[in-house]
């Protein structure tokens, strides 16, 4: 399977508790109209095993409950993280209590799976010269990296579904 193709699933597979998973033409995740204050919150949000955990099981738990992945939200709509966050937690109406089921707020949920996604990107990034170019680096948080690199078994198992 190729790379973006790869990609693409494991986006639709990690943000799958989220609905919101988007088919990605770049490999970025952040959103290009997001104000700078929240694309600089989302380089700061720096991934952990505890938050790694709960993402993982709350996927787990979405996929097992049936939420389903839904279209990329309406870029006409989304001018910040909060109308990103908004959209993702109406697509569905177990989200809300699931994110909080799992100890967090709609906000770093949504902080936590970019963080997450842009880190899996950037590491498959480093094998595909077409998808580093159109890396934006500037929103790529080193400490994320190390931890999807330490992780890698864990990480590759959450995007296949296990």
């Amino acid at each position: 399977m190729p790379v973006s193709d790869r990609i693409r699933r494991a986006c639709r597979l990690v943000l799958l508790a989220l609905a919101f998973a988007a088919p990605l033409a770049h490999a970025q995740l952040t959103p290009a109209g997001l104000p700078d204050a929240d694309k600089q919150q989302i380089k700061k949000y720096t991934l952990n095993d505890d938050v790694f955990e709960r993402l993982a099981a709350a996927t787990r738990e979405a996929r097992a409950t049936g939420i389903p992945p839904q279209a990329a939200p309406d870029p006409a709509r989304v001018r910040s993280l909060d109308d990103l966050t908004a959209q993702a937690m109406a697509s569905d109406p177990r989200i809300p209590a699931l994110v909080k089921k799992y100890g967090f707020t709609p906000r770093e949920f949504m902080l936590a799976n970019i963080a997450l996604m842009n880190a899996v990107m950037a590491v498959q990034a480093r094998n595909d010269p077409a998808m580093a170019g159109n890396l934006n680096q500037v929103w790529i948080n080193p400490d994320n990296l190390r931890f999807v690199d330490s992780h890698q078994a864990q990480v590759d198992a959450l995007l296949q579904g296990h």
